[in-house]
């Protein structure tokens, strides 16, 4: 077993869990969905800490980042970059946007339009993009790290379902506890405390966390338990439509991750049930006759399957 990667994960979830006070579940959630190779989409209202949790996972995994505040007047090219002509050259010039980097931050991703929602599909899950007929790579590691207000909200457009799969986990923070929001209180300015953050991991660290989640070993009865919940999800009984295989996978490796988080070379299945809401929870509807939210319906599912 890797043991510098999970001390190096630990490191990152308590230097977070100094900025974002009384979330640590969330925060290793977050950072298990990153080491499993995936992009993270936090929902919540606003002023509850999303976009701080994004800078302090950018800041501390030491890695190139960019942010991009989304709105209603966001163009494609605006993340991609655009070909300039250059006199000198005599042709035109790429000029990459700020999707070029290692962690991009979609700030309130649901306030773009639809056709800037999905110039991101290909990045997300091809690690690429197309401009000018030519498809250029984009660096490694990639993640997506994007905050959404609820879609009740004025001025917000609805995720599409491609493009909400591309997200392996969504979470939310909730309003805090009243000992961590007294400590809010009385604590510094929280931007100014993420100004302050040294990172905890660089490039090749992040890669070799990656690497180590693949190492995981996953057990034949752990894998006959992932299935049957695949399959309840797919029965007609719990939600609408099923899970896809590309998410499944994704869930495992998800697993993987918070094992490695724990410090284990093996998935238990509790790993699979402490993720599953969150992996879930916005990809999948319940009938509308279930009368529970997304999440609520996950847990009901799980209880209800067996472990072998």
């Amino acid at each position: 077993m890797d043991l510098t990667a999970s001390r190096q994960l630990t490191a990152l979830v308590d230097q977070i869990a100094t900025i974002i006070v009384g979330k640590r579940a969330q925060i290793e959630d977050g950072v298990a969905c990153l080491m499993a190779g995936g992009h993270l989409l936090i929902e919540d209202i606003p002023g509850v800490g999303k976009t701080t949790l994004a800078h302090a996972l950018a800041v501390s995994l030491g890695l190139r980042f960019s942010r991009v505040q989304f709105t209603a007047d966001l163009m494609p090219s605006d993340l991609c970059g655009v070909s300039v002509w250059d006199r000198g050259r005599e042709g035109f010039v790429f000029h990459p946007g700020p999707l070029f980097t290692q962690v991009l931050l979609a700030d309130e991703i649901n306030r773009a339009g639809p056709k800037t929602q999905s110039a991101l599909l290909e990045a997300m899950e091809e690690h690429q993009v197309s401009v000018d007929n030519e498809t250029r790579a984009l660096p490694s590691p990639f993640f997506v790290i994007a905050t959404q207000n609820p879609a009740e909200q004025v001025g917000t457009y609805p995720l599409p379902e491609s493009q909400l799969d591309r997200f392996l986990m969504c979470i939310t923070l909730g309003y805090p506890d009243r000992a961590a929001e007294r400590e809010l209180l009385a604590g510094h300015d929280r931007r100014e405390a993420v100004a302050r953050l040294q990172p905890v991991m660089q490039a090749s660290d992040v890669l070799a966390a990656q690497q180590a989640v693949r190492q995981v070993h996953a057990s034949e009865a752990l894998l006959d338990y992932l299935q049957a919940l695949v399959e309840a999800t797919r029965s007609g009984r719990w939600f609408v439509e099923g899970l896809s295989p590309r998410a499944a996978i994704g869930v495992l490796r998800a697993a993987k991750a918070r094992a490695l988080l724990a410090g284990r070379d093996y998935v238990a299945p509790d790993d699979l049930q402490a993720i599953l809401p969150q992996a879930l929870g916005h990809r999948l509807v319940p009938p509308a006759a279930a009368g529970r939210g997304p999440r609520e319906q996950v847990r009901a599912m799980v209880e209800a399957v067996a472990v072998p």
